[in-house]
């Protein structure tokens, strides 16, 4: 049975203050969680709730004021800001709603990008994007540039490059917000095969339905954890559990 010695991704105890005095936020509160590989976890909350506080802290772009966050076992507060940079490029994938694609690169040049960066030669770089391209089934719009996309292309492109290089730790804020129903569903389905591959995955989305695809649903307010539900719960029982 997995425990949370081996979770990809673990929170202990993380609280996370903004500003100091009497203008002190308290963004998170005393949050312990693991994510595991093959699993999916998402996360549900009001606006407000802590959601995007935990997902920078998940991803190494912002620190806890207390507690600890671990990334396969290494607490992100013990490393150097390049150390963390490396890791994000290795370990970490990240899938946003906006896309955050490079308007001037081609897909494959996106995709390939974080590689190159983590100094991967090129042509290798470009075989890993292909294949990932593939896997989301762009491998047709390898040389086409984001402009020339519609937004699920573009969002399926995104999820290839959060891919490449058989990342442990996937992270999407709100990936389907851009989208209808259909190519939003085609998004949440890669991301639940690439968990069912071994990868963990972390989901912020504020919809029953989508937090539906999960292994298990998380949920915040005011910072804190108030519940937790496992697979499968009903979208009525996620919404029950969210207003409260």
């Amino acid at each position: 049975m997995s425990t949370a010695a081996d979770a990809v991704l673990r929170f202990d105890a993380v609280t996370r203050v903004h500003g100091s005095g009497e203008t002190a936020v308290t963004a998170l509160d005393d949050v312990s969680f693991s994510v595991h590989g093959g699993e999916l976890v998402a996360v549900m909350g009001p606006s407000g709730s802590g959601k995007s506080t935990l997902l920078s802290l998940a991803g190494g772009l912002d620190t806890p004021t207390s507690g600890a966050v671990r990334v396969d076992g290494v607490d992100l507060g013990s490393l150097g800001a390049a150390a963390v940079a490396a890791l994000r490029r290795r370990c970490l994938g990240y899938v946003f709603q906006e896309f955050n694609l490079i308007p001037a690169l081609t897909a494959a040049e996106n995709v390939a990008l974080p590689r190159e960066l983590d100094g991967v030669r090129r042509g290798r770089a470009r075989k890993e994007a292909d294949a990932a391209l593939a896997e989301v089934g762009l491998a047709d719009l390898a040389g086409r540039f984001p402009d020339d996309m519609s937004g699920g292309q573009q969002q399926r492109v995104a999820i290839a490059r959060a891919l490449i290089g058989g990342r442990r730790l996937v992270l999407a804020d709100e990936p389907t917000g851009a989208l209808d129903t259909q190519t939003g569903d085609t998004v949440l389905r890669l991301l639940r095969g690439r968990c069912d591959a071994g990868a963990a995955g972390l989901l912020v989305t504020h919809e029953a339905r989508h937090a539906g695809w999960a292994d298990r649903v998380i949920f915040l307010r005011d910072g804190v954890l108030v519940d937790e539900t496992s697979r499968p719960p009903s979208a009525e029982s996620l919404l029950f559990s969210a207003d409260q």
